[in-house]
């Protein structure tokens, strides 16, 4: 835990949001190709022509939300 401590605020931040962003993207995708019926399904739900860019700006905010709360919380809040 002590080296939540010691690294800075940013680092930890993009640590966090870094992981959570392709984690939860991978997530989105493998359950998009089951509700969807396969890849065809997934790549017009999230990256057709209009699409691709408000998927990746939702994963984006989401992510940085993610790794500022978390990075706030173990370096400033838990002991």
């Amino acid at each position: 835990m002590d080296s939540y401590k010691s690294s800075s605020f940013f680092k930890l931040t993009i640590r966090f949001a870094l992981v959570f962003f392709v984690v939860i993207t991978i997530i989105k995708i493998i359950i998009s190709m089951f509700k969807n019926g396969g890849i065809s399904g997934m790549v017009s739900e999230y990256f057709s022509a209009e699409i691709w860019l408000q998927f990746l700006t939702i994963q984006l905010v989401m992510s940085l939300v993610y790794g500022l709360l978390m990075a706030g919380y173990y370096k400033f809040i838990k002991k």
